[in-house]
Formats: structure tokens, sequence, C-alpha cells
């Protein structure tokens, strides 16, 4: 079956599908876990909410590479957008009426299931019917929604008044946004007789390197505010991480699309991404050398140009080295494990990291991770 060359309304309902699923995560992990885990928890408020998070993403990491499979073996795609959205629309309103913490655990395991279905799916409609040489621009577009459904998610979860009527707003959103995408798409799903690619390593090592790439960047956030705290000694650290927030975010929009624009035009994957690892490498960097507000502060747009131009351009290579057309959706949802599995695995590694030698080496092992995934990508041998 041919792909059809999507067009500029096909990507916007994408982009507003994807972005609605991401308001249903962010809502509640930017805000209204955290408030809810302080009603529910006391002054055990921080484990409350480090095991909510901890089970949820074990959920994620498992329900993700299912959803694809299913959606390849349905030879569908749509239906399960619009399901996982109406699914994970009712978790996030039973979380909402949650009032201990094993009802906080269940209603986040039931929205992780549910919303890891939209996305497996849509992740799989890129390479199932957006050509190769537009992948790039298109996996832009697909970082870009990403980051707005973050900022809308936060949006609507503070509008609310109530953390009831943050999740309320949260779980409209989703099943509003998905609607669009799912009238006005067709399928163009690869049938189970699909010829199937020849198997190489470079699924693997796509693997590899998306892991070490986002290991780096997770140990590097993950303490951010006690860096701000402790090491730059800043009077009002919350605001600070605030505010390093937004210029992060002002600067991945900046080359989340152009990265890509500029890698199909070109018509080469692994020089960019290595070139956008190693910026953000450059970004741990500053951070261990550098222990100012004005450091900081370069940090953040140093990362964030080098984060917005990786998420369009890794996502398009990946695209091109999935092992069968037939598995795309579970091969898509293996290769998102290497976002989620760094988040799990990023504690482990901060905090005796920090014991032994402070901020300064935290960051720069974090550097050196970045770093060793940005070189592995020219170990994948089938792109240019």
């Amino acid at each position: 079956m041919g792909q059809p060359r999507v067009g500029r309304w096909w990507t916007v309902a994408f982009g507003v599908a994807t972005a609605a699923t991401f308001v249903g995560w962010y809502g509640p992990l930017q805000v209204l876990l955290a408030k809810q885990a302080e009603v529910v928890g006391g002054a055990g408020k921080e484990t409350v909410l480090a095991v909510v998070a901890a089970v949820g993403a074990a959920c994620s990491m498992v329900a993700n590479p299912a959803w694809g499979a299913l959606s390849d073996r349905s030879g569908r795609r749509l239906p399960w957008i619009i399901g996982g959205a109406v699914g994970g629309a009712g978790g996030l309103v039973l979380l909402g009426t949650a009032t201990s913490t094993a009802g906080m655990i269940i209603g986040w395991a039931v929205v992780q299931i549910a919303l890891n279905a939209p996305f497996a799916a849509l992740s799989a409609v890129i390479p199932d019917q957006v050509p190769t040489d537009r992948r790039g621009r298109i996996g832009g577009w697909f970082g870009l929604a990403q980051t707005v459904g973050i900022i809308a998610g936060t949006g609507l979860a503070l509008s609310g008044g109530t953390v009831l009527s943050g999740y309320i707003a949260c779980a409209a959103a989703v099943v509003i946004g998905s609607i669009p995408f799912t009238v006005i798409a067709s399928e163009h799903v690869p049938d189970r007789q699909s010829t199937k690619v020849t198997m190489t390593p470079d699924f693997r090592w796509a693997w590899a390197t998306r892991f070490l790439i986002n290991l780096g960047n997770a140990i590097a956030l993950l303490y951010l505010l006690y860096y701000l705290k402790d090491e730059v000694r800043l009077p009002d650290p919350d605001s600070g991480v605030f505010l390093l927030t937004a210029i992060y975010a002002a600067a991945l929009l900046s080359t989340v699309v152009a990265g890509g624009v500029l890698s199909d035009r070109v018509g080469r994957r692994r020089v960019f991404v290595c070139a956008a690892g190693l910026i953000m490498a450059a970004a741990a960097v500053l951070l261990a050398a550098w222990p100012t507000w004005t450091g900081a502060v370069m940090a953040a747009v140093v990362l964030g140009v080098g984060f917005g131009a990786y998420t369009s351009v890794d996502f398009a290579l990946v695209t091109e080295v999935l092992p069968t057309a037939a598995d795309r959706g579970k091969d898509l949802g293996v290769i998102n494990v290497a976002n989620a599995l760094p988040q799990v695995l990023a504690p482990v590694a901060a905090a005796p990291l920090v014991a032994l030698g402070g901020y300064p080496m935290l960051y720069a092992v974090a550097a050196v991770v970045g770093v060793a995934g940005s070189v592995l990508v020219f170990q994948i041998k089938t792109v240019r």
C-alpha cells in the first residue's frame, strides 16, 4: 500500500491529537498529582507522589509496546486513538475523586495505560502515512505538539480552581482534541503479509542512542531545584526553576520543527542527531563548570536548542530502522521505552553521584553519558 502525501489539515489534526494526549499526562504530572498527594499524604506527600509516579511509569513502559502490537494486529490505528482518549479521560475523572494513596495509584495507572494507546497509535501513523523525505518535518510537529500539550495541560490544571475541576478540564481536552484526527484521517496500516525489512543491529543501536541521550538529560534535570538552591544559592529557587523551564521551552520551540525540515532537505539524519546530542551534553558541562544563575540560563538555552532538534530528527531516524513494516506500532513502543526507562534510572544514579562528588560530578557524568549516546548513532549503517 503506498503512502499518501499528507496535507496541512492532516498535520494540524495530528498535532492537536498529540497535544491532547500530553495534556492528559502533564496536567497531573506538573500540578495535580502534587496537590492531591499533599492532601492525601500530608507530611509524607513526597513519598506518596514518588510511589504514584513510579507505578505509573512502570505501567507506561509495559502499555506502550503492548498497545502498539495490538494496533498492528488489528490493522487499524484510529480506534485506538479515540478509544484510548476516552479511557484516559475516564481515568482522569476517577483519579480526581481519589482520597487515598491506593486510589491515586489505581487512577494514575488507568490514565497511563489508557493514554499510551493513542500515543502508540499516533507514533505509528507517521511511518504508516508519511513519506520518508517528510518524516523529519512531521516529527518536528510531533515534538512541537508534545510541548504545547505540556504547557496547555499545566494551564488547564491550574484554571479549574480545585483538583477535581482541573482533572475534568484535562479529561475534556483529551477527548475533544482526539476527535478531528479520527474524523479526517484515513487508515494506511501495512497488512500482516507486508514484506519484512532486513533485520540489522541498527534498531538496537537506535534504541541505545536514544536511551543514553535521554538518560543524560534526565540526570541533568532531576536535581535542578536543589542545584539552584544549594550550589547556585539562588534566593528563590522555585521561581528559578519555572523561569528556566520557560526559557528551555522557548529555545526548544525554535529548533524542533526547523531541525526536522533541514534534515529532510539535506537527506541526512545521523549527523543531526549527533550534533544535537553534543549540544545537550554541552549544557550539562555549563552547569558543572559555571554554577551561577547566568550559567544556568545559558545552559537552559543550549539544552532547549539541542533537545528540540534531537526530538524531530531522532524520531525520523528511528522510523527508518524499524525491523518490519507490519510491526511498526510494537517496535516504536519498544523504542519509547528508551524515553521512559531513564526517568526511572536517573534517581538511582543521581543520588550517589551527588554524595560522592557533588553537583559538578553529577553534571559531568550527565555530559559523558550524552556524548556516548551521540557518538553511538554512527553505528547505525542503513541511514545516511
